[in-house]
């Protein structure tokens, strides 16, 4: 959410941002919420003076009551209720309007920062920098649920009949190669100097619009029926929420947390759900990043946040590369945001393993984050990052890893959570 000051004194900059997102059909908002705030603004002026005048009159009240001049000071008491009266409606009203405010400007997009490409959609995302060597060797790579269930370790037929389509169980190595990858990089976190947490698995709707635009929210959320409950889709939403109404001291900033969850989402889209893979499902488990810090530093811990990813899957022998995300397939809160493709030498291109984000204040903005200042309180920056999803790096440490002869080389920093084990025999 941008700060309401922005469409009063810069609406053409909100439109134009607007446009570079490709929503035109949200330019009418900026002028619905500019009339409106000058309406509410007008109304909170009236109220003011009435509540003064009402304690102008009360003291008079007091006054006169004291020198025993009570019939004026009857007369005057009308005066108090017909100011109540008033006040009652304008209260009203100022409520009102408040609320139709917060409900459009949810819905107008943040600025995005001046370097982000301009484009559509994600199809128009621009390749930033590769690392490692794309590779394809000279024999056939199956498809990777045909590598795991060659272990034994993918079942989705038990799981639809549990679960239904988008659920699998992992078993044997290809669990605890799972499980090695996510504790590997949960200690990679704490090495630099993040706090590890395991958050709440589900969080309120006011936490929810609080992290997210509503059109994300109703296509990744699951609610619990009959409770003010959903199932978070990345740890990052309940790790932001932590924080919902507090005043940071300064000195305790930047605020770095690495998180594990379990996330859950409904895919609700074009992609669909993979049918025979666990490329997109419904469940996963991923190790998540979140960062709140001084405005002026949100940039620098931006580029640190994927540079750890990108180190990550190089330390488990998997090229990457750093894709820029255009301004169309930015999310509304979004100030400016990339992803973090793996190499698939199978299908021969890159798929997304991770995305980084930058929401500048816009999170702080809705759950009333701010941090006390020598001059007066304001808001934090908000990043999060993907350090590893389990279902998707798996995919890629298996192409990537995988040997003539059907075995699995483990990638050497994951071997002391694997017992030692340097290959996974069929």
């Amino acid at each position: 959410m941008i700060d309401i000051k922005l469409i009063r004194e810069n609406p053409d900059l909100v439109k134009e941002n607007i446009k570079k997102k490709f929503q035109d059909e949200k330019l009418p908002l900026v002028d619905t919420v500019y009339e409106l705030d000058k309406e509410y603004r007008c109304i909170r002026v009236e109220a003011d003076t009435n509540r003064k005048n009402r304690n102008d009159i009360s003291d008079q009240i007091g006054t006169l009551m004291r020198e025993g001049k009570k019939e004026e000071g009857l007369l005057l008491k009308e005066k108090v209720v017909e100011i109540n009266k008033k006040l009652d409606d304008l209260e009203v009203k100022e409520k009102e309007l408040e609320e139709k405010i917060k409900n459009i400007m949810y819905k107008i997009p943040n600025i995005i920062d001046s370097s982000v490409p301009i484009g559509k959609d994600d199809s128009e995302n621009v390749e930033v920098e590769r690392f490692g060597e794309a590779k394809v060797p000279n024999y056939e790579l199956p498809y990777h649920a045909d590598i795991m269930c060659t272990f034994n370790g993918l079942d989705k037929d038990a799981a639809g009949r549990t679960s239904g389509n988008g659920f699998y169980y992992l078993m044997g190595d290809m669990a605890r190669l799972s499980s090695a990858m996510l504790s590997y990089a949960r200690d990679y976190m704490i090495n630099k100097g993040f706090i590890y947490c395991i958050p709440p698995f589900m969080i309120k709707s006011d936490v929810v619009g609080g992290v997210m635009s509503f059109s994300e929210m109703y296509a990744m959320m699951y609610k619990i029926e009959g409770e003010d409950l959903y199932l978070i889709g990345t740890s990052e939403h309940s790790m932001i929420g932590k924080f919902k109404g507090e005043l940071l001291k300064k000195e305790t900033l930047p605020i770095t947390m690495t998180s594990y969850s379990p996330c859950f989402r409904k895919e609700v889209g074009a992609h669909g759900i993979e049918e025979r893979g666990i490329y997109r499902v419904h469940q996963f488990e991923k190790q998540e990043m979140i960062v709140l810090c001084e405005p002026e530093e949100s940039m620098d811990w931006y580029n640190k946040m994927w540079k750890y990813t990108v180190e990550i899957f190089r330390n488990m022998n998997i090229p990457v590369r750093q894709l820029e995300c255009c301004s169309g397939d930015l999310a509304d809160l979004k100030v400016k945001s990339c992803d973090i493709e793996a190499w698939s030498p199978r299908q021969r291109k890159y798929f997304e393993v991770g995305s980084c984000s930058n929401l500048g204040d816009a999170q702080a903005r809705r759950l009333s984050i701010r941090i006390k200042g020598e001059k007066g309180n304001y808001y934090p920056h908000t990043l999060n990052n993907t350090v590893v999803a389990n279902t998707r790096a798996l995919i890629a440490l298996l192409e990537n890893n995988y040997n003539e002869d059907g075995s699995i080389t483990i990638p050497e920093v994951l071997r002391p959570y694997m017992g030692g084990m340097e290959k996974i025999e069929r």
